[in-house]
């Protein structure tokens, strides 16, 4: 039937493309040794199928290879791939030379169908204009103190369930748990919305969009590794057809609501611009044409950006910093010691008094944490990898 001749036509082309790639594999590693005058070229270690093999311990993976290689190369068909952890090169790439590499086109082609023109798939000026905005806005007392507030309330609500599976003895999945809270802080702070899931009450809407959302991310991430997602892509199967139908429930939720707060906003029915604290508010002003046009798909995309920024990165690093705190008691202990003296709270105070008390000026005296998070981020980096490309060659470090 036609299932199955799609699914033979997706293996035959696997397969012809995989002899392909080590046939060329093998021409590449065996053509250059001993010929004078040839281009130094970092080791070639393996091939970018090994990272589908190693997909589920792909970190553990680069760190084995950067034990034996400061910098390498995976072959992969049509474009070059250079690993580095040289602390040297990845300072030149990041710091001293950043404007000479972008994303690059392989990178946008990879994430633009989730992150669009957002700032983490463009160069150029768009980038510059995301950049100047944002950091304009979280330097303003106003956002700060209004992410700030729902940080904390999200944190309160977060002790709230976990004290109380504690006391019953019921096990949790702690990651899940962070996930959610941070998806409802950085969504209020972005949309101006409570999604609401950590409690379990987010409406149907809500609650799609979020798990619509963390899907198309990890199938974006999938094509880093995976060289045939363009013809997964093609043929509409896989992981591919999955990710086209996520991306239309988390485009039909945030198009709605942009929309909404926008025709708010012209309206006049929302209060001066300068009170509202969320993202999204902030961004249709400073992009709005001088006609009162609105650009829906560039603040999704913006928005979009935000959220994948602010949501994995804080879940990741919280859960590796309780990791750290749990195999080290006695660090636990001093930070929580140092709580309690800083924000002035005693031992019998509750969780939403201790959360109150967890002002700006606690939490400047707070050092001891401050240095276990540092550190935390040392060993347990949110983002591990980053591609940056230059001509036809992706750098990954």
């Amino acid at each position: 039937d036609d299932g199955n001749s799609r699914v033979l036509s997706v293996l035959l082309a696997a397969a012809g493309l995989a002899v392909l790639a080590i046939c060329w594999y093998l021409s590449v590693v065996l053509g250059r040794g001993g010929v004078a005058g040839a281009k130094r070229y970092p080791p070639a270690v393996g091939t970018v199928f090994h990272q589908v093999y190693h997909l589920r311990r792909l970190h553990d993976y680069y760190t084995d290879l950067f034990r034996e290689h400061m910098t390498f190369r995976l072959l992969s068909p049509g474009r070059g791939q250079i690993y580095t952890s040289d602390p040297a090169v990845v300072e030149h790439i990041l710091k001293t030379n950043f404007s000479n590499y972008g994303k690059g086109e392989s990178n946008y082609e990879n994430t633009s169908d989730l992150f669009g023109d957002g700032i983490f798939a463009v160069d150029g000026d768009k980038w510059k204009q995301q950049r100047k905005i944002a950091s304009y806005d979280f330097s303003t007392r106003a956002l700060r103190d209004f992410s700030g507030g729902v940080f904390n309330k999200n944190a309160a609500k977060l002790a709230h369930i976990v004290s109380d599976n504690a006391a019953a003895k019921q096990p949790m999945d702690f990651q899940a748990l962070l996930m959610k809270a941070t998806m409802d802080s950085i969504f209020t702070i972005a949309f101006g919305l409570d999604l609401n899931t950590l409690s379990g009450e987010a409406a149907d809407e809500g609650s799609r969009f979020a798990a619509a959302f963390d899907d198309a991310s990890e199938f974006i991430l999938l094509r880093f590794v995976n060289a045939f997602w363009k013809v997964s892509r093609f043929l509409n199967v896989g992981a591919e057809a999955a990710l086209r139908h996520r991306i239309k429930v988390v485009d039909e939720f945030a198009y709605k609501h942009i929309r909404a707060r926008a025709d708010e906003m012209s309206a006049g029915k929302a209060h001066d611009a300068e009170s509202k604290c969320d993202l999204l508010s902030r961004f249709i002003q400073a992009t709005t044409s001088d006609s009162g046009e609105v650009d829906y798909k560039y603040l999704r995309d913006i928005i979009m950006n935000i959220v994948i920024a602010g949501k994995d990165t804080t879940a990741g690093a919280l859960a590796r910093f309780l990791y750290m705190m749990c195999k080290h008691p006695e660090v636990q202990e001093k930070i929580s010691e140092e709580a309690r003296e800083a924000a002035d709270a005693g031992e019998a105070a509750s969780i939403d008094d201790f959360s109150q008390s967890l002002t700006d000026e606690a939490l400047n005296k707070m050092h001891y944490l401050h240095a276990a998070l540092t550190e935390t981020l040392r060993v347990y980096p949110s983002v591990p990898l980053v591609s940056p490309s230059i001509h036809n060659s992706t750098l990954q470090t």
